[in-house]
């Protein structure tokens, strides 16, 4: 008997029992607090945002670059080390999922809709301001923008994302503890006093913080990879009427997912979304310049390896001026990520059951990289050869016009072009909707007052942070307060950089105290 079905016999609790209103409502109130003058005075505060940001750039670009790749060497050491053999669960149990499945289900959680836009046109920016003196829009500058997209889904960024699961799964499938919270997970550290107090209540309401305004963001920004193709397909103007039916759409989809659970509605998207994804990436290669794919991916794969270090450690120390577009967005990336390390830690604890250590933090390595670096060599090889053939100047549209208008250009160039947009519009669609079904998923777990070493979360609850999340969306793209929203995300990220690290210490501590590595093995 799976957890749905246990939550199906045991049934649900009155809804006044199911929720920690203790930090769910100061959670959505400072989100509010926050959103509102953001959103009614934008243009003002993206200037004072940018500015923050800008001066963070400056001072502690060379503090993020070093974060990401020490919490690579975290993973490695943790897998390859006398920890890596621990069992997250009974060491007798089977794992919840089959590997396909569970890689499948982190991919989806990993990646989402966003690959959908880096890997499509984010070598286009690359290639109008590339590092190191390299001249905008030579073949130099071309294989620095496709290596770079690969770059950002890399090992770095899931790294970002999985090194606080260690903790939390071993809380909740080896130690059984009720509440699956940040809190609970650093009581080895700080002791009952802190954690039951304000102290663990802060950790938590800064984490659901973390996890609505990036949900937010995420849900605003990956609206407009369906309504740009949409306008496209169907020949409409994008209008913020056509935003609320796609939005209320997704909201269908992921509710619906999120209500009949994990084994139900996740992990079953999740694989037909890795099927349909692989069979439009091989019309792309038929329908398409195979050839030149292969090719370019080839190319793409040396360079970036010949150059992930520099990529991984570039500040820009002697360029001088004004940052180019890797120094920039590298260090956003990384603060935003991090925003996102709770959450994407907590779910994979949460479907890691039976999984070792090692299994799990390999797997959100590898899997989620390599399917990123074949998703991008398909789509930014697509785009890549339409630009130096003449057919779509990529890089002028997404210079002028920013990168979703030019992803139905460069869609609109393959045979059947209405096709090929309309299964582009589903996947991304499928992607985002795994993303925000996980993302509601463990919202609910997170302020449920249920057991969740034995049982799923409230589906009344999952439900209500949908509903959350995509009220705060709508209210935000309306007045055009996504932006500022955006960098605010990033800017949150520092606070959780320190989070993440006491917590892979607390994970270190808990399993040394119990000698898991001794009593917690597969025989």
């Amino acid at each position: 008997m799976n957890s749905d079905e246990l939550e199906s016999k045991k049934g649900d609790r009155p809804a006044g029992k199911l929720i920690d209103y203790r930090i769910l409502i100061p959670a959505v109130l400072i989100m509010i607090a926050g959103s509102v003058p953001l959103a009614a005075l934008e243009n003002q505060a993206l200037a004072v945002l940018n500015f923050t940001f800008d001066t963070v750039l400056d001072v502690f670009s060379w503090g993020y670059l070093w974060y990401a790749i020490i919490l690579v060497i975290a993973g490695l050491y943790l897998s390859f080390s006398k920890y890596g053999q621990v069992v997250l669960g009974d060491p007798a149990e089977k794992p919840r999922f089959t590997l396909f499945e569970y890689a499948s289900i982190l991919i989806a959680m990993g990646v989402g809709s966003t690959i959908m836009r880096t890997g499509m046109v984010e070598w286009a920016s690359v290639t109008a301001s590339p590092p190191f003196g390299v001249e905008p829009g030579s073949s130099e500058a071309l294989m620095w923008g496709n290596s770079y997209s690969m770059f950002m889904w890399s090992f770095q960024v899931f790294a970002i994302f999985v090194m606080i699961a260690p903790a939390m799964a071993y809380i909740l499938h080896v130690k059984k503890r009720p509440l699956m919270r940040i809190s609970e997970a650093s009581r080895v550290i700080f002791g009952d006093r802190f954690t039951d107090g304000l102290g663990g209540k802060v950790l938590d309401i800064l984490f659901l913080v973390s996890i609505l305004s990036g949900a937010a963001v995420t849900l605003g920004l990956g609206t407009p990879i369906v309504t740009h193709n949409l306008s496209a397909l169907f020949g409409m103007e994008v209008t913020f009427t056509l935003t609320i039916i796609i939005t209320l759409v997704w909201v269908a989809m992921f509710s619906i997912s999120a209500y009949v659970g994990i084994d139900k509605g996740i992990k079953r998207l999740s694989k037909f979304n890795m099927y349909l994804a692989g069979l439009f990436a091989l019309f792309i290669m038929i329908a398409g310049p195979g050839v030149f794919i292969l090719n370019y991916f080839t190319d793409s794969v040396a360079f970036l390896l010949n150059n992930y270090v520099d990529i991984s450690l570039y500040t820009g120390a002697l360029a001088g001026g004004e940052a180019d577009h890797i120094q920039r967005n590298t260090v956003f990336w990384f603060a935003y990520s991090a925003t996102w390390a709770m959450l994407h830690s907590v779910f994979a604890a949460k479907i890691s059951q039976g999984r070792t250590i090692k299994e799990m933090i390999l797997t959100y390595l590898l899997a989620p990289t390599l399917l990123s670096w074949a998703a991008t060599g398909v789509l930014g090889g697509l785009g890549v050869h339409r630009y130096i053939t003449g057919e779509v100047d990529a890089v002028s549209i997404v210079e002028n016009q920013g990168p979703m208008p030019a992803i139905p250009e460069i869609l609109s160039t393959l045979p059947f072009p209405e096709m090929a947009l309309a299964v582009f519009i589903i996947v991304a669609m499928i992607f985002l909707t795994t993303t925000l079904d996980s993302t509601t998923y463990t919202i609910a777990a997170y302020t449920s007052t249920k057991d969740m070493s034995k049982y799923e979360p409230s589906r009344k609850l999952r439900i209500l942070a949908a509903v959350i999340i995509t009220s705060m969306a709508l209210v935000l793209m309306n007045i055009g307060g996504l932006e500022p929203l955006e960098v605010v995300s990033g800017l949150m990220g520092l606070p959780i950089i320190i989070i993440q690290f006491i917590l892979i210490y607390a994970a270190i501590k808990m399993m040394n105290e119990d000698k898991a590595w001794i009593n917690n093995v597969r025989k």
